[in-house]
């Protein structure tokens, strides 16, 4: 990613955030249906950016939108009914035209991944529906938690 639309610092920013797996997520065998992990990483993203001071209400009143560019996700264990997931949600570089926010899924209780993904969100200007470049708040924003977190950020 280094080099195309984003510029690695020193350090990095780290929030988690705890999700309990409903019935309804998921599927006959019993397993966390393989799309609602998507749906984790929603989740745990609104919590990092709100976390900032950034709730996506914000950044739109800002005349942004952050559209998802694309999507990864490592499946390496189930998840099961009533498991409480913690998501560790990870941003490495500040952003210059896209961000890239990583993702890493483990039960409650355990440090061994059970998925491991990201998002690359791109920064459009809601009024036109082009691209631009990633708003100087944003940047500013993420820029002052990289220094002052030292590598991490508060918990959900």
């Amino acid at each position: 990613m280094e080099g195309i639309g984003a510029i690695a610092i020193s350090s990095m920013i780290k929030h988690s955030t705890s999700i309990r797996v409903r019935y309804a997520d998921t599927d006959q065998m019993r397993s966390v249906y393989y799309g609602k992990y998507f749906e984790y990483f929603e989740q745990a993203r609104s919590d990092l950016l709100r976390s900032l001071g950034l709730p996506y209400t914000e950044i739109e009143n800002q005349g942004i939108f952050l559209p998802v560019i694309e999507a990864h996700a490592q499946y390496k264990k189930s998840a099961r009914y009533d498991d409480l997931l913690i998501v560790e949600t990870i941003v490495k570089e500040l952003p210059v035209a896209r961000v890239r926010i990583e993702y890493k899924v483990v039960v409650e209780g355990s440090t061994e991944p059970i998925v491991e993904g990201y998002t690359v969100h791109g920064f459009v200007n809601a009024a036109t529906g082009r691209p631009t470049r990633a708003p100087a708040m944003f940047r500013q924003t993420l820029e002052e938690a990289m220094k002052q977190s030292g590598g991490s950020h508060a918990e959900a």
